[in-house]
């Protein structure tokens, strides 16, 4: 089959069907209301994903909790905005009711913002300032996820990705820096309880089998202590844990997993490649294939950073550029085992319908992704988020946002 067939082709993921192999990531972009709600700008950009038929789509890390979050317009899912939630599933589904939605869900623990939230810890990073949470507080955070997913459930989506990546409360309770002594903390046996209790706990509250469950996960965070790691004071890779992880989650009932790597307030680079650092995209293809070799067949793994090859026109070296491009190596990954679907991060904000666009034959309209990374300067500056290459909305807020908070210079060393 040529990529074409490949990347179009189905997959089942427990008891549904994505119609092709493209899955929108959940990508911050701070348009919520001042309840939490989807807004206008919210609206639009997923009415887009949907028009653009990808298989899959994740709502954007969407907080249990509005007093421990990272970004100042984010979107809640709590009881106050089921029926706000469950209009904007109901209307996505209406554009296009083939495309299966999903919810990813997150505390931000040690990454809340203080200007405007608490921040949360189990045991504070070298250069993070934050409150250790005490275990009662912390039963309530379960108990609020527990909530959640049944809120995202009842709201009509068709599963939830307990967050377990890019620094947010669940890495931070699974990497060996967590050393201290309580329930979830010290030796893996039980940091990983954590989340094996989480998932249990889950499936009680939401006992049907067709309510989609599985996580995003970092598998190697690439700092000292961080999760895939080989101790909590040494950055060597060791994968033992992650895939014991997936294996043990898997056991308890995760259909799916979206692999990634990095803590964005840290390693962002590993997180997302970036054009003068291509490169580190690579690691992302052989972590999917660790998880992708050490998992049932009919788990889907789903891999990630595939936005930074774009065309082909990018800094890679020592390959044809027809070689390194997004649906070149997507397909590829395909074939030979190591991913079963590609995410599209970045290169959602810059052609929602790429996947629409591929089926009708019009790959030659596709707008690829630059990685300028303009889209996480708006990010980090607290903006509204999206394309500011092809959408000219988004080059005007990015252009207002300097003028008004000075131009940010995104540091990738």
């Amino acid at each position: 089959m040529g990529k074409k067939e490949i990347l179009l082709s189905p997959i089942k993921i427990g008891t549904h069907t994505s119609v092709n192999r493209f899955f929108c990531q959940a990508m911050e972009c701070t348009d919520a209301d001042t309840d939490g709600n989807p807004s206008d700008l919210t609206y639009q950009r997923y009415e887009n994903l949907f028009k653009g038929e990808a298989g899959m789509v994740s709502l954007e890390a969407i907080t249990i909790t509005d007093k421990n979050r990272s970004r100042l317009n984010q979107l809640f899912i709590m009881p106050k905005n089921q029926p706000a939630l469950t209009r904007f599933v109901s209307h996505l589904k209406k554009i296009n009711p083939k495309t299966i939605f999903i919810f990813q869900l997150t505390h931000s623990g040690e990454l809340s913002n203080p200007e405007f939230s608490k921040r949360l810890s189990v045991k504070p990073l070298p250069g993070f300032t934050a409150d250790v949470f005490t275990e009662d507080a912390f039963e309530k955070i379960m108990a609020d996820f527990v909530l959640a997913a049944r809120i995202a459930y009842d709201s009509g989506a068709n599963g939830i990705d307990m967050k377990f990546c890019h620094g947010y409360l669940g890495s931070q309770i699974l990497r060996p820096y967590n050393t201290r002594k309580w329930k979830y903390g010290g030796k893996w046996e039980n940091r990983r309880q954590f989340a094996f209790d989480l998932y249990e706990r889950i499936q009680k509250a939401v006992p049907d089998k067709n309510f989609l469950i599985g996580s995003k996960i970092s598998v190697w965070e690439g700092f000292p202590g961080g999760f895939g790691t080989a101790g909590p004071d040494t950055p060597v890779i060791d994968l033992t844990e992650p895939i014991d992880l997936v294996k043990g989650l898997e056991e308890r009932g995760a259909q799916y997993f979206i692999q990634s790597a990095g803590s964005p307030s840290i390693t962002i680079s590993l997180t997302q490649a970036d054009k003068e650092h291509p490169y580190f995209a690579y690691l992302h293809q052989y972590f999917a294939k660790v998880f992708r070799d050490n998992l049932k067949k009919e788990t889907v793994v789903i891999g990630s950073n595939y936005s930074v090859f774009g065309k082909g026109k990018n800094k890679l070296h020592a390959v044809n550029s027809e070689d390194s491009a997004l649906l070149a190596y997507g397909a590829q990954n395909i074939t030979k085992g190591y991913t079963d679907m590609v995410a599209l991060g970045r290169q959602s904000f810059a052609d929602p319908l790429l996947p629409k666009k591929l089926r009708e034959g019009r790959e030659d309209e596709i707008n690829y992704c630059t990685a300028c990374d303009n889209c996480l300067e708006l990010l980090i500056q607290q903006s509204p988020i999206g394309c500011c290459t092809y959408n000219k909305y988004y080059t005007d807020v990015l252009v207002n946002t300097r003028k008004e908070k000075g131009k940010l210079t995104v540091d990738h060393t």
